[in-house]
């Protein structure tokens, strides 16, 4: 199809990055796992799943993007239904990150696990909508959408890893 034409390499690229850090991110969660925590479910929930979410929703738009299609209709459904989805999901990431009593979340954490999520899924609606009048526009939005879940992600991952690595133990009993 020629609207999504030169994005397969990106789709590669982007979908084979986000499977790798998915598999890191799992490693990294069986290691802090080792560690005793009090309320560490709820912490996961806020900090943890939702890096392994947003990295499978990279995934599965570089999957997405890289189908065979033979219009525009299906891709454009699927991308407004990841968004809507992905809205919902950054809600209830911001409301376990508020409830959770392991951490307290400072602006930073808000902007990387809340905002800029949410950000990523209201531009991958902002695509599927562009995509009725300029599939070009819209491959670029959903690819803007795509590299700020990705390097959130990256950043989450490593902001667990030094969390967890460098946290004082004697201040957390």
């Amino acid at each position: 199809m020629n609207e999504l034409t030169g994005w397969d390499n990106f789709n590669v690229i982007v979908g084979s990055s986000a499977g790798a850090l998915i598999g890191l991110q799992f490693i990294l969660l069986t290691l802090i796992a080792s560690r005793p925590h009090h309320q560490s479910r709820d912490a996961g929930a806020a900090f943890g799943t939702p890096t392994v979410v947003h990295f499978s929703v990279v995934l599965l738009l570089a999957a997405i993007g890289s189908m065979p299609w033979k219009g525009l209709s299906a891709l454009i459904t699927l991308w407004g239904l990841t968004s809507v989805v992905g809205m919902f999901y950054s809600f209830r990431v911001a409301r376990n990150m508020k409830s959770q009593k392991i951490y307290h979340p400072v602006l930073e954490d808000w902007a990387f696990h809340a905002i800029l999520p949410f950000t990523s899924y209201v531009l991958m609606a902002v695509a599927a909508v562009t995509a009725l009048f300029s599939s070009q526009c819209s491959s670029f939005i959903g690819g803007a959408a795509m590299l700020i879940l990705l390097f959130t992600g990256v950043h989450n991952a490593w902001d667990a890893v030094s969390y967890s690595a460098f946290k004082d133990e004697r201040n957390s009993k």
